[in-house]
């Protein structure tokens, strides 16, 4: 090994610019691999490290519809310092401009907030909200021009704005809100008069636990103490979980989309090491003619490429490592929570495992076939004609590719869907590994053409020693890739702005007071004549218990199982709602009045593990309400009308406190003067514009596509390197070719255009697979995952796979002009 060290490194110090086109490649992948995983570590790490601040205590009990009795303050008080937010939904009305906004109302007391600071922009009228002196959302100041000292209305209260929030310490752990917030002391809060029996809000005690109690002894307890109450219980490590899952989700589709990219880097690389093999043949003659054997022409040159895929690893990591310190400096804005700057070596470490392997992976097969032929055959043919490599490369390259698959499935946080991802993308490669045969096998068969520039290139497909088969892999699943984003992309756009709102109501009323119901039906009606009202009664609650285990006992909740996390809306009805069918089991009479009963999403049930039969157990205002599954629903969610998972019968919660909500679906001509005049009559009723709430969405589904593009540009750029690294690893042979053509009378335009026409017919080839191949993909993924119509942009579509073909064209013409200054002479004498 000494030997093979000392020659390694000194044919390394000559020829470093062979190995240039797999350095790029592993850089361009490894950087990928290691800035997704960093970023999403660090993201993490500050929601744990922040996680105090994000919950505003160290643990909290939160309960719908209800706040705490005096035995239960009590408790809490037993466990360390206490503090009471209540927050709801209310609109914040200006008077003298009659303009309105739905808001979130959040009532904090004195003890507020445990961690942290609340700070108010420079220009306050005071520290912090106290009676009718509020602090208000820079939003909300911005859409109805407030500013401190003006005032505004919500509920029967009259707020004076103090101040513009600065820093609300505890506003990540929100979760989505539908509006700006207002903090409001619980003197303000109380002059609102809409904390009412059966109004939506939530009451959160957030505590800072004395010296040497546990999160989990003080939840346990509360459990204990006060059972079936209903409370759901946070502690500071998973202040935010629906942010926490999100990061963790985002991270790692990205991550497979990066390790996507890798793999297309890896046909660079292999790319890259055979054109480079190809160049050294005289050397490993002359070792050969010396008395070096096959075992130490591999290692030497297997040293060379692990010296530099090393190198080109260290340069991707330290790109990865830095890349949360650049996005926090140039976007920090778009992250959920600041993250917490930090050297990660785990995903640096996947990522150069990954790297590494994937090197090897690709490198392996021209290393043995440099290895396998004789002095004799490399002076004659060069490396590309030498043969198959034998049994023992090729199961070590099946090891190799298992541990790259494992890898990327056993540190996955859903193995499932990474080995289903792995397998789509195993199965794409293979099927465009066969199209590269298939279209070397019809180039070869296909007649000859006339034109004899045309009868060139059609050859130069088929050829000994064409690339067609790598640049159709690699070419083709980076534009697959691309075709893919943009259909899904477009696909939701056009559902966003288009087909959606076609199919919404254009408001959703909510806490309609029951005995107000018919009085707010005649307001609509008058403002809005014909306008479609469709009203149903609304509760909130958590389910404590299915099948007769407990919520809080569960180990884990299954992902798709969502409605078994925190408060759910609750109803009910003696008719089938709108917009579903019974599937299972039956509907209860409508004079119905035994036992509780409840129908529930067939999905839900099916990701719960509910069947007919099974029993259920929500928290109604700390009263557990215990119901069997008489029958499961399928609900059309495409109405985006008020569909509830759970729907109860009648008799079961008519006796509790609600209120009404409603969808109202109206001209847009009408829709000011309904707001305003809703706005006016009853202060309690929050109106949700869905045009707003669809803004929200529309803006989050654009943050995650160019996330999700910004990933895929790295295959694309993997892509871009192997077809330089194809055209390379072709040069010797283009050059023989292009010195024969002018030697038998081509001009150099000639020859140029024999090299367009190829490009020119595979990039149209690419580029009808990749818009098939992508459109089916986006297809699925629009329709089955995101369960939305497919109404993707063709003309966006198919420009950008155009543009993709285009770009082959030109980069293969670029490649074709050193070709063209290849000198008769020296070639010849090498021929």
């Amino acid at each position: 090994m000494s030997l093979v060290w000392r020659l390694a490194l000194r044919d390394l110090r000559g020829s470093r610019a062979g190995l240039r086109l797999l350095a790029v490649c592993l850089f361009l992948g490894v950087a990928a691999l290691a800035g997704i995983g960093s970023l999403s570590s660090a993201i993490l790490g500050g929601l744990s490290e922040r996680g105090q601040l994000i919950l505003g205590g160290d643990v909290q009990f939160e309960a719908a519809q209800r706040q705490a009795d005096p035995a239960e303050r009590a408790a809490f008080e037993k466990l360390g310092s206490v503090s009471e937010v209540v927050r709801m939904r209310a609109m914040a009305i200006r008077a003298d401009t009659g303009t309105s906004l739905l808001s979130e109302l959040k009532g904090v007391d004195k003890a507020y907030p445990l961690y942290g600071e609340l700070t108010l922009q420079k220009g306050a009228l005071g520290a912090r909200p106290t009676g009718n002196d509020v602090a208000i959302a820079e939003g909300l100041s911005d859409r109805l021009g407030l500013k401190p000292g003006d005032r505004f209305r919500m509920g029967e209260a009259d707020f004076r704005v103090m101040g513009i929030i600065g820093e609300e310490p505890d506003r990540s752990g929100s979760g989505f809100t539908y509006g700006p917030a207002v903090i409001a002391d619980m003197d303000g809060l109380a002059a609102t008069q809409l904390v009412q029996p059966g109004s939506l809000f939530s009451a959160s005690y957030r505590i800072r636990l004395k010296p040497g109690v546990t999160p989990e002894a003080a939840a346990q307890v509360i459990n204990t103490q006060f059972k079936g109450a209903g409370w759901e219980v946070r502690d500071r490590s998973n202040g935010a979980p629906g942010t926490r899952r999100f990061v963790e989700r985002l991270g790692q589709f990205l991550a497979l989309v990066g390790l996507t990219a890798l793999a297309v880097a890896g046909i660079g690389v292999g790319n890259g090491v055979a054109s480079w093999l190809e160049g050294k043949s005289g050397s490993i003659a002359i070792m050969k003619v010396l008395g070096a054997d096959s075992r130490t022409i591999f290692l030497v040159y297997l040293v060379q490429i692990v010296v530099v895929a090393a190198l080109a690893i260290v340069a991707g990591l330290t790109v990865g490592a830095l890349a949360p310190s650049m996005i926090v400096r140039f976007a920090g804005d778009v992250l959920p929570v600041p993250p917490r700057l930090d050297f990660y070596p785990i995903p640096l470490a996947l990522a150069a495992a990954n790297g590494l392997l994937i090197a090897l992976l690709f490198a392996l097969v021209p290393l043995a076939r440099a290895r396998a032929v004789t002095a004799a055959n490399l002076f004659r043919t060069g490396v590309e004609g030498s043969g198959r490599p034998g049994a023992r490369v090729l199961l070590a390259i099946i090891a190799i590719a298992g541990l790259i698959a494992a890898l990327a499935i056993l540190t996955a946080r859903e193995p499932f869907f990474a080995a289903m991802f792995v397998a789509s993308v195993l199965g794409l490669l293979l099927l465009l590994t066969l199209l590269g045969v298939a279209i070397r096998g019809l180039a070869a068969r296909l007649p000859h053409p006339k034109a004899p520039l045309a009868r060139l290139a059609v050859a130069n497909l088929h050829r000994p020693g064409a690339q067609t088969g790598r640049l159709v892999v690699a070419l083709g699943l980076g534009l697959t890739l691309f075709a893919t984003l943009a259909v899904i992309q477009t696909s939701l756009n056009s559902q966003i702005e288009s087909t959606i709102p076609k199919r919404a109501p254009s408001f959703f009323a909510l806490d309609i007071p029951k005995e107000d119901a018919p009085r707010f039906q005649a307001l609509v009606e008058k403002e809005a004549p014909g306008a479609d009202i469709q009203m149903v009664p609304n509760l909130r609650g958590p389910v404590v218990a299915i099948a007769g285990k407990r919520v809080a006992d569960m180990k884990e909740i299954p992902e798709e199982a969502w409605f078994l996390r925190g408060d759910r809306g609750l109803t009910f009805a003696a008719d089938i709602p709108p917009g579903s069918r019974v599937t299972q089991g039956t509907w209860w009479p409508k004079d119905y009045s035994g036992p509780p009963l409840v129908s529930i999403d067939q999905e839900a049930a099916q990701a719960a593990g509910l069947k007919i039969g099974d029993t259920m157990i929500v928290s109604v205002l700390g009263v557990e309400v215990e119901a069997r599954i008489a029958s499961m629903r399928e609900i059309n969610w495409d109405t985006l009308g008020f569909n509830y998972v759970l729907v109860f019968d009648p008799a079961s919660l008519t006796g509790a406190p609600y209120t009404y909500a409603a969808t109202l679906a109206m001209p847009l001509s009408r829709e000011t003067a309904v707001s305003r005049a809703v706005a006016g009559a009853f202060p309690a009723v929050s109106m949700v514009r869905i045009k707003d709430v669809i803004t929200q969405v529309s803006e989050l589904l654009n943050q995650l596509a160019t996330a999700i593009a910004i990933a895929g540009s790295v295959a694309i750029f993997a892509g871009i390197a192997v077809l330089i690294g194809a055209i390379s690893a072709a040069r010797r042979t283009r050059s023989y070719d292009a010195v024969l053509l002018k030697l038998l009378g081509a001009t150099r335009g000639q020859v140029l255009l024999v090299q367009a026409i190829e490009y020119a017919v595979l990039g149209f080839i690419l580029s009808a697979l990749a818009l098939g191949i992508g459109s089916a993909a986006g297809w699925y993924v629009t329709t089955r995952v995101f369960e939305l119509g497919w109404t993707p942009d063709w003309p966006v579509v198919i420009g950008t796979v155009a543009a993709g073909g285009l770009g082959t064209l030109v980069l293969g013409l670029l490649g074709a002009l050193p070709v063209l200054r290849a000198r008769p002479a020296a070639a010849l004498r090498t021929l």
